[in-house]
């Protein structure tokens, strides 16, 4: 794993090297780069970059006065990208969706494809499934008693709850491995509880939504048919919204498509970035 320092703070990572195509992976929320664990496997002759963003399950945590609303997480983002000179490359989005906004804060020089897969968009920040937890985080002491039902079995693996998230199930130990450090660690629980608070309102979000469309290169639209959480609507909407756009819908998979059909997924990336095209 290794780690670069941003305005924000310390960002792990991880970084299978080479010169093939770049592709960033983004993760969400409570999760860290082992989201992608069955799907960048899958992918020899890319360069694979999967950071852990500041979501409740990074390692380290960010400096007090790190911007961690959908807007800054969008910026630590294009930061990263910045800091280790990457150009051309396609960004990968599933589950947490604010990666989005880098084409709405108008930093999205170095990205050269996207891929929106079964994540929020418009207005569906945070899903109607997770607004509960987002408002127990705003109640003092919330926070923490938010850990603490994530770590019974009702809570990680009932489909009314986080195991809403996978159709074919998240095992305890990557779970623990998502969890641990907003258990353990205070500095991140704060991190955690302001990223969970800081969700502009409907009008901004539809208002940064409608930019996208500014973002003129290719875009892949992945969804599963089956997902509750990210309406299927919203793909139709996205592949509309931009101008380059192509969809593939995947069955038998909830929001997390890499923990469910990580083949299907990985297969459908080869098809949108060529490995002949190098940065």
């Amino acid at each position: 794993m290794k780690r670069i320092d941003l305005a924000a703070g310390p960002i792990d990572y991880l970084d299978t090297g080479g010169d093939g195509p770049v592709l960033v992976f983004g993760h969400g929320l409570l999760m860290n780069e082992t989201q992608w664990r069955k799907v960048i496997p899958l992918l020899g002759g890319y360069r694979c970059i999967a950071p852990t963003l500041p979501l409740g399950g990074h390692r380290s945590a960010m400096k007090p006065e790190a911007d961690l609303t959908q807007r800054g997480i969008a910026r630590i983002i294009a930061d990263f990208l910045e800091a280790l000179d990457l150009a051309d490359v396609t960004l990968v989005l599933n589950d947490s969706g604010g990666g989005q906004f880098i084409v709405s804060d108008g930093r999205a020089d170095r990205v050269g494809r996207l891929v929106l897969a079964s994540c929020e968009a418009f207005d569906n920040f945070p899903p109607l499934p997770a607004r509960p937890a987002a408002a127990l985080c705003r109640v003092p002491g919330g926070t923490s008693l938010f850990m603490r039902l994530l770590a019974t079995k009702f809570v990680r693996h009932n489909k009314r709850a986080w195991g809403g998230l996978s159709k074919h199930g998240i095992p305890d130990e990557v779970l623990d491995d998502w969890f641990a450090p907003a258990t353990r660690n205070a500095e991140i629980r704060r991190d955690l509880r302001k990223f969970a608070t800081g969700t502009p309102s409907r009008k901004t979000l539809l208002a940064w939504a409608s930019r996208l469309s500014e973002f003129d290169r290719p875009v892949l639209v992945i969804w599963a048919t089956e997902d509750t959480m990210m309406p299927l609507i919203h793909a139709d909407r996205l592949r509309e919204l931009f101008a380059d756009a192509r969809q593939v819908l995947i069955d038998d998979s909830w929001t997390l498509i890499p923990e469910d059909q990580p083949e299907r997924f990985a297969a459908a990336l080869r098809e949108f970035v060529r490995p002949t095209r190098h940065t």
